[in-house]
């Protein structure tokens, strides 16, 4: 059994340096992703499934966690803002953290940064403050879409999304390797544009016009 632990161990650690290593984590993929207790997204997508587990082993965490925390907008990988939060969390090199929340609520001063003691010297960190004057500076705190309906989760969770960007904020500044490449949730959707959205012709619209001449 242990012999076997360690050839899957070497596998994972190495997985696209020969054909057998490859073929070991497409043959794990595929047995997750015949299951049906993933997230829908990955069923049925071994491949999807592959790329997981080889994040989740960079990472030291489960694939599961891995395939519940993270998904692509606009063809951009993201974890969930509590992902990101976990990482920080679980990090060797953190103790102690929190989010503080500043100013005055439901005004633009109201803002959230992530502290945490540095475990190695004792040092209270402090993470960029993340506020709703700064939300809607950004354009992040109101999203429109075509139809004119508010979009935007600024709105109805503001506390929630201040703690959520306050971890990203950290988590790019403190431990960048962490999050392997990836935006956090909301980035990808905030950054982009109405103009980046097809418009739908009104057909009706046209229709109408040519009537009425």
């Amino acid at each position: 059994m242990e012999e076997i632990m360690n050839v899957e161990n070497t596998a994972l650690a190495n997985p696209f340096s020969n054909e057998s290593n490859f073929n070991m984590l497409m043959k794990m993929a595929e047995a997750f992703a015949s299951t049906e207790i993933i997230p829908q997204n990955y069923q049925n997508k071994p491949a999807d499934c592959m790329i997981a587990i080889d994040m989740a082993n960079r990472m030291h965490v489960s694939p599961m966690f891995v395939m519940q925390n993270l998904y692509v907008v606009k063809g951009k990988p993201s974890w969930s803002g509590q992902a990101c939060m976990s990482l920080i969390k679980s990090n060797t090199e953190f103790k102690d953290v929190k989010p503080v929340y500043t100013g005055e609520t439901g005004t633009n001063t109201w803002g959230c940064h992530i502290e945490a003691v540095r475990r190695s010297t004792g040092e209270l960190v402090r993470g960029p403050e993340i506020t709703i004057g700064v939300a809607k500076a950004e354009k992040w705190f109101s999203k429109i879409d075509r139809y004119g309906n508010e979009t935007s989760k600024w709105q109805t969770m503001p506390e929630l999304m201040l703690a959520y960007r306050a971890s990203a904020f950290f988590a790019r500044v403190y431990i960048p390797d962490a999050l392997l490449g990836c935006s956090v949730e909301g980035e990808a959707e905030d950054i982009s544009k109405e103009k980046d959205i097809p418009e739908i012709p009104d057909i009706f619209g046209e229709k109408e016009k040519e009537a009425q001449a």
